[in-house]
């Protein structure tokens, strides 16, 4: 099975992709194009998988990721890093105007967001997990890339997979979180059961996205949890007490596709 590289029409003639567990060369619970070199797999299949996806978005690139944290700092990125070292940068979004970079995030329920402003050749990646996106992850990465030159009137946006609604049930303390930051994301949550809401990550992290002034978003709708042949997911892992889980990426490179 090739590797998918799921493309969104907000970001077309850019090179991109959300990319699955689609194409890899990993096995067991990691099966499939895991590039999370925390995930317990083995070393050379993580590497191999790297290489496949850049392969299928931006030949010839390193992928670069970062030391995810769950926060909502940016590095802007001018130059490779080693993405295996434990030293990597440690940020939750990446921001670049230089061609030939390609910069991605990693997730496994979390949203991925890809940004472009073609116009001014800058590109951003960002991790928005319910603690990065209640922190401003968007926005600081719209900013980092607005000190490259981009506009945000500009500045396209699409979200990829992620954990939908449906699969995403949380406690009362959780959406007393967002109330406290702002009492209108009320509505991104849905109350399934007494004390347990579910939690629309997809509908804030764009509703983020569209108070920054972002105009054009493309939400994709894609259910980690729900669609196991396609996606990990961090939290089908856990309610299934598996001994680990892989990563997807989402990439994103300055010049034409």
């Amino acid at each position: 099975m090739s590797v998918e590289a799921i493309r969104a029409r907000t970001l077309a003639g850019i090179p991109h992709g959300f990319l699955g567990r689609h194409g890899g060369v990993s096995t067991g619970v990691c099966a499939g194009l895991n590039v999370g070199v925390g995930a317990g797999d083995d070393p050379a299949a993580v590497a191999t998988n790297r290489r496949l996806a850049a392969e299928a978005i931006l030949p010839g690139a390193v992928l670069l990721t970062p030391y995810q944290v769950h926060s909502a700092d940016v590095l802007t990125v001018c130059a490779p890093f080693d993405p295996f070292s434990d030293a990597r940068p440690r940020a939750d979004a990446l921001v670049t105007d230089r061609p030939g970079l390609l910069i991605g995030i990693l997730t496994a329920d979390c949203a991925p967001v890809l940004l472009a402003d073609r116009a001014a050749g800058v590109v951003g990646a960002a991790h928005a997990g319910w603690k990065g996106a209640l922190a401003g992850v968007t926005d600081a990465t719209i900013a980092a890339m607005e000190a490259l030159g981009a506009r945000r009137e500009r500045t396209v946006a699409a979200i990829g997979p992620c954990i939908g609604q449906a699969s995403y049930e949380v406690d009362d303390a959780f959406a007393a979180r967002f109330a406290a930051d702002d009492p209108a994301t009320e509505r991104f949550f849905l109350e399934a059961r007494a004390g347990h809401p579910r939690f629309d990550l997809e509908g804030y992290v764009a509703h983020r996205l569209a108070t920054a002034g972002l105009t054009r978003i493309e939400a994709m709708g894609l259910d980690t949890y729900r669609d196991e042949a396609r996606f990990f997911s961090y939290r089908r892992a856990t309610h299934r007490s598996e001994p680990g889980y892989g990563r997807q990426v989402s990439a994103i490179a300055v010049g034409d596709a």
